[in-house]
């Protein structure tokens, strides 16, 4: 594996937490929890799930770029938004990042984020290796008769008829011996 490789936002937060925006280990790429900031740290799209998502995936792109990666390389996305019942909006947004190239992706509901200004934060995956015209990351070639199960056979079973379990017998009541 090469160097790993560290790229920052100057986000408040990344010193204070001790963390990178993205980092690269390889062709492994992961994007760090994102939110709706500008490139001055302020929140952008106050109260608008729609917006603070474009904002954050916005966001996500120019990092993978910094690292000369697109959209493209993506392969998995997390969204935690503080209200699930604006799913929609936040994966409007998502749709119109990824819809020629769609990474899987989970949405989840927490209580809160950092800023209760916050909407949505969305982390991202991505591999850095060779991505075919179609948008799909190029598999290595499989060597189809290396893959192909073998056949075994199955072993000879001899029919054999089940003895029964012998039942206990029951021993016989004692008869109390108590006088009354």
């Amino acid at each position: 594996m090469g160097a790993i490789t560290r790229i920052s936002s100057n986000t408040p937060w990344e010193p204070v937490a001790g963390y990178s925006r993205l980092v690269r280990a390889g062709d492994i790429v992961a994007v760090s929890g994102t939110t709706a900031t500008d490139e001055r740290g302020i929140i952008v799209g106050a109260g608008q799930m729609y917006v603070q998502a474009r904002q954050a995936l916005s966001n996500i792109r120019t990092a993978l770029e910094r690292a000369g990666l697109s959209l493209e390389h993506v392969i998995r996305t997390r969204m935690f938004v503080t209200d699930i019942a604006r799913f929609s909006e936040a994966a409007r947004a998502h749709k119109e990042f990824f819809g020629d190239f769609p990474p899987a992706t989970t949405m989840v509901e927490v209580r809160r984020l950092v800023s209760p200004d916050m909407l949505i934060e969305i982390e991202a995956d991505a591999y850095a290796g060779a991505v075919a015209k179609s948008g799909s990351v190029r598999a290595p070639a499989i060597d189809a008769a290396a893959s192909k199960p073998k056949s075994v056979p199955s072993p000879k079973l001899k029919a054999k008829t089940a003895k029964k379990p012998a039942l206990a017998k029951k021993a016989p009541a004692k008869k109390s011996s108590r006088k009354k």
